[in-house]
């Protein structure tokens, strides 16, 4: 797949677009924007590096995807000046990560849609109301594949499409998975004190899993009492942050109750 139906007929001014590199001469190079089913474009040499570069094809050679800025358009010509000096380091990492999600998501998209026996374009009506909705349109598969059907719903595809998309998703879509973990140290001098520790670490496990008990998978065992390991697993940073913090406060509310020390060291990943 070398370009995309795009969105639009033309990017904007200012806009970080995807392209490939086709010819090279002495005053610029010409490229075709990938994203924007291959219009060409052209890249001055004034506009390829910020330091002094001899010869262009230091910088650029034929075949070569870069980010550029779109810094002119041509409507009548549909054509585009862009630059690549005006892209910063984390801007064309950011394009580059958006494009190669992009790819996989319509290329799954085109797969739906030949299943269901819709044209390869249609799957760029979806391709795009995923990449609106959730940043790029590979999120929304992954979303998918987390919260269901519903996340679809919520991108506005239509309801033909969303259980073909929640298969193939399923089947081709690998959502990562992030963890985090500490040590709580608990101990009781009572006589029932092994069960007022199971106890506060009981209480710990539930408040992490009621945080968002869909998407949070919570492990508790030991490594030598009184240390307890907790693990935290899931696709979102954000949530076992919630989930993390839950269950200190639930563990420390529950050792004081049951007259218990405790105290909580994280783990670093």
């Amino acid at each position: 797949m070398a370009a995309l139906k795009p969105r639009k007929p033309l990017p904007d001014v200012g806009e970080i677009v995807v392209g490939t590199v086709v010819e090279i001469y002495d005053y610029g190079a010409y490229l075709t924007l990938d994203e924007y089913g291959g219009i060409r474009a052209f890249l001055p040499w004034s506009e390829i590096a910020t330091r002094m570069v001899r010869n262009i094809r230091q910088v650029l050679r034929e075949g070569q995807k870069v980010a550029v800025k779109v810094i002119r358009i041509y409507r009548k010509r549909n054509q585009v000046d862009v630059s690549l000096k005006r892209v910063s380091d984390s801007e064309r990492r950011r394009k580059m990560i958006w494009w190669k999600r992009t790819l996989k998501a319509a290329m799954i998209l085109e797969i739906v849609a030949n299943k269901i026996g819709k044209p390869p374009e249609a799957a760029y009506d979806i391709l795009w109301k995923l990449d609106e909705t959730y940043g790029d349109a590979l999120t929304g598969l992954e979303q998918a594949v987390i919260q269901g059907e519903d996340a679809l719903r919520a991108a506005g595809v239509p309801e033909d499409w969303i259980r073909p998309i929640l298969e193939e998703a399923k089947a081709r879509v690998e959502v990562r998975q992030v963890r985090i973990s500490g040590i709580a140290t608990v101990q009781s001098l009572a006589g029932d004190g092994v069960e007022r520790v199971r106890s506060v670490l009981r209480s710990m496990v539930e408040a992490a899993r009621s945080t968002d008990s869909k998407n949070v998978k919570v492990k508790a065992y030991t490594i030598g009492a009184p240390r307890y390991r907790i693990d935290l697993i899931s696709h979102d940073y954000k949530i076992l942050e919630r989930a993390l913090q839950a269950a200190v406060k639930a563990g420390e509310r529950e050792a004081r109750r049951l007259d218990a020390t405790f105290a909580f060291q994280r783990l670093k990943t």
